[in-house]
């Protein structure tokens, strides 16, 4: 049996966010080069997205590349960049026909050219789909969203459009990159590795972690059900007592 079998849509998180991991790994095992874990790890992406819609979950938060990523070696930034608009001008399509929004967090004027102007435009294209909004996360870092809201607010402030006494944790909400979509409740991380690298930083704050030993080229609809499962028999109690929610429930 599926664990899809099990898993309770009432209670299925709104907004799940993935850090894509072992693609090196995964290639370095079978003797190819970094690039090709890479490219076996899109599989992973449609069954993730697939497995995403299915299970009834809103939004999804892809980290495809890091601010940090920068500094891997020229050759493999190049290929990524690539493949990246490559994967996203094929996958465009199907993304449509199966109502899917797609949003790019990050900063994007540090990527090249064609690759904002490409993915830009497959923005513009799903904007009027109403499924499954895919958050995919470019040139990203959570301290450089932190440091770009604070700015922002910073200048609302001199500018007099609010007042110091005005910030709160939801008028900061309003200047990150996710404005308007709720944080993630679940937080999934490929390779075994067991940290958050800089991802989501403030909006990860009460998500439930969940790692897995897979590689992301391996990773599988059926593993994104396990996770889904795995995060519904959690009980996540936000600061109270079991007895507490107990009592609100």
């Amino acid at each position: 049996m599926s664990c899809f079998d099990n898993i309770d849509k009432a209670r299925t998180p709104a907004h799940v966010a993935v850090i894509m991991d072992g693609n090196g790994r995964w290639a370095a095992k079978r003797g190819n080069s970094r690039i090709f874990g890479h490219e076996q790890g899109v599989e992973a992406v449609r069954n993730t997205i697939k497995a995403a819609a299915k299970a009834g979950v809103k939004f999804l938060t892809l980290y495809a590349f890091s601010t940090e990523n920068w500094n891997r070696p020229r050759f493999e930034v190049e290929a990524l960049m690539s493949l990246l608009v490559n994967v996203v001008k094929s996958e465009a399509d199907e993304l449509d026909k199966n109502n899917v929004r797609l949003k790019i967090i990050g900063d994007l004027n540090s990527l090249p050219k064609k690759v904002k102007r490409e993915t830009e435009s497959i923005v513009e294209k799903l904007s009027e789909n109403t499924g499954l909004t895919v958050l995919m996360a470019l040139s990203y870092s959570s301290k450089w969203e932190i440091i770009n809201a604070v700015k922002s607010i910073a200048t609302d402030v001199k500018k007099g459009k609010i007042l110091p006494d005005d910030i709160s944790q939801e008028l900061f909400d309003n200047y990150l990159s996710t404005a308007n979509i709720p944080d993630p409740e679940l937080m999934i991380r490929t390779s075994g590795e067991r940290r958050l690298s800089n991802f989501l930083l403030w909006q990860l704050a009460y998500a439930e972690l969940y790692f897995t030993p897979k590689l992301w080229p391996d990773f599988t609809e059926e593993d994104f059900y396990e996770a889904i499962c795995n995060f519904q028999n959690r009980e996540r109690r936000f600061g109270m007592t079991s007895e507490q929610l107990k009592k609100t429930n």
